[in-house]
């Protein structure tokens, strides 16, 4: 169980710092209640284990692709961001709709999905732990691989029932007025991370 274990640690703490996607589901949380927060988190968490288990198995043709193509997801990305930031800016309050408009769990699962695959340092990030860690197929075979990758889905997973739950815990406290100022927060951020990522492109 070492792997589960070791596997757990490192999907927590790779979900855990907040960055564009933690805001999202952050903002989701709040506005829609924690299930939307948590379904649009075990989108990030379905991503870090299909990346951890690229990582875990060094299917190196899958990450030669990954890295060649890095620009153009770092593009969509950054595109898509400031999609949803603006979109974010222009959402009204849901306060008053809430009991009579249901949130869209598909759309905010595969929304996130999308997004987190789109980042290629996400990949990255999990070579660098496995390598520096000894993880993976070259270490201890197939099957501790897939109970690490296990441990990465419900680690991360973890960590956002965890952050929605609270976020979902706020928003339930929250006035109109409040919403809409987390609405206009949560919008300009997420451009911002937009962006900035695109800001990279063009320093490169």
């Amino acid at each position: 169980m070492s792997s589960f274990l070791k596997g757990l640690a490192i999907g927590f703490s790779i979900a855990a710092p907040v960055g564009p996607i933690g805001v999202l589901c952050i903002r989701r949380a709040l506005a829609d209640g924690r299930l939307a927060g948590f379904v649009s988190g075990l989108g990030a968490a379905t991503a870090d284990a299909l990346y951890g288990l690229v990582a875990a198995l060094g299917v190196t043709a899958v990450m030669n692709v990954l890295v060649e193509h890095r620009v153009w997801l770092q593009l969509g990305g950054g595109l898509f961001l400031l999609y949803l930031g603006l979109a974010t800016l222009r959402t009204k309050p849901a306060a008053e709709t809430r009991t009579t408009t249901a949130p869209n769990l598909q759309a905010a699962y595969f929304s996130i999905l999308a997004l987190t695959l789109a980042n290629p340092m996400t990949i990255l990030s999990f070579i660098g732990i496995f390598a520096g860690l000894g993880l993976g197929v070259s270490a201890g075979g197939a099957e501790p691989a897939c109970r690490l990758v296990l441990g990465v889905f419900l680690g991360s997973a973890a960590w956002w029932l965890l952050l929605s739950t609270a976020a979902g815990w706020l928003g339930h406290h929250l006035r109109h007025g409040g919403l809409r100022a987390l609405n206009i927060a949560s919008g300009l951020i997420i451009a911002a991370f937009g962006g900035w990522q695109l800001a990279m492109l063009l320093r490169k």
